[in-house]
């Protein structure tokens, strides 16, 4: 069945959401674009100065994106709902979001990360939540609302800037998918289909982990060799465990895995590498943080994927360490003593 959009809300102002925003409006000029921000003062401020200079400097908003404070004016009448807040806050945003709504539209999720502490993926939060909401109940073996999830290598200045970028979005049902690719999809944003949304989700979420150990590499000056070796070893835990969880093994050497793993290990704009960065450096994490305006969702997302990891019985030495450097106060030089010394084995 497909998707009649005319109004899409973009439920999340940071960078990637104001970034998707624009990438919406440039090619979908008919929509309209309403983009919920969840500080009242900047929502204001970028009303009046269309910019989002705190997290997105540089890029001016077009009239065509109407900006608000106010999640049920933003979501009502949308065709569809896109999602780009931090996975902690997802779901109280989409409770919110659907407790107007007498029908949820299709969602398309682009938050990378695991709720912590319920462990769960972002498009079962959706379905939890629509689930469990009296304003729109959903039949038990039924598909409500029609969810997708969007991932891969897109750092949100470059998409904004309009530098060609490549990525996945997947859903279990694949008119949606198809109806999404188009929507996003335009002379420098290349977006390809997959039906393994627990591949592309896991694959997004997990890089983080291992770019926060990227960034630790860097800030203790180790070279080009390390971080290698660690995103090869970092990419191999994390198909372990997607896989373990019923995802495709091929997804997780695509975009939404190995291609998103090197993009945030290696470039200079990754949150979860500038973190592990000023570990390597010898600065604590809660100061690091403290000093950070957006969120490095792979802090969060350390403690789920070990849990996960515990429960499906799959090894994840790289997270482990990466665990006791970020919750125990192991030193980065000793998390990577026990790496290297774990016991020999066949790649």
């Amino acid at each position: 069945m497909a998707v009649n959009v005319d109004k899409i809300a973009v439920l999340g102002g940071g960078s990637w959401g104001t970034a998707l925003a624009l990438l919406l409006a440039r090619n979908n000029p008919r929509c309209r674009i309403h983009l919920w921000v969840h500080d009242p003062q900047l929502a204001a401020s970028m009303r009046e100065e269309r910019l989002n200079q705190p997290y997105l400097a540089g890029f001016e908003l077009p009239a065509a994106i109407a900006i608000s404070n106010d999640l049920t004016e933003t979501v009502s009448g949308a065709s569809l709902i896109v999602g780009v807040m931090p996975s902690a806050h997802a779901r109280q945003v989409y409770t919110a979001a659907f407790a107007p709504l007498h029908r949820i539209p299709p969602v398309v999720s682009a938050t990378k990360g695991i709720e912590p502490g319920l462990l769960a993926r972002m498009s079962q939060v959706i379905e939890e939540v629509a689930r469990a909401h009296p304003s729109a109940p959903v039949p038990p073996g039924t598909s409500c609302p029609r969810i997708a999830v969007l991932s891969g290598p897109s750092f949100a200045r470059e998409v904004a800037r309009g530098d060609p970028v490549a990525i996945v979005v997947a859903s279990r049902d694949r008119d949606l998918a198809r109806h999404v690719q188009e929507m996003f999809s335009g002379t420098a944003f290349r977006v390809y289909v997959s039906e393994d949304v627990c591949g592309v989700e896991m694959g997004g979420a997990l890089k983080n982990i291992i770019a926060i150990a990227a960034g630790i590499c860097v800030g203790l000056n180790l070279g080009h060799s390390t971080v290698a070796a660690l995103i090869t070893r970092g990419a191999a835990e994390m198909t372990r465990l997607a896989c373990a969880l019923g995802a495709q093994p091929r997804t997780l050497s695509g975009l939404s895995g190995m291609g998103d793993l090197v993009l945030t290990a290696t470039g200079a704009l990754s949150r979860n590498r500038a973190v592990g960065i000023e570990l390597g450096r010898g600065r604590p994490l809660a100061e690091i943080l403290q000093s950070m305006r957006m969120v490095a969702e792979g802090v969060g997302t350390t403690g789920a994927a070990l849990e996960l990891a515990r429960r499906a019985g799959v090894e994840m030495p790289i997270t482990e360490q990466m665990y006791a450097v970020l919750n125990g106060g192991r030193a980065p030089r000793e998390a990577i003593r026990e790496l290297m010394q774990r016991r020999l084995k066949e790649e």
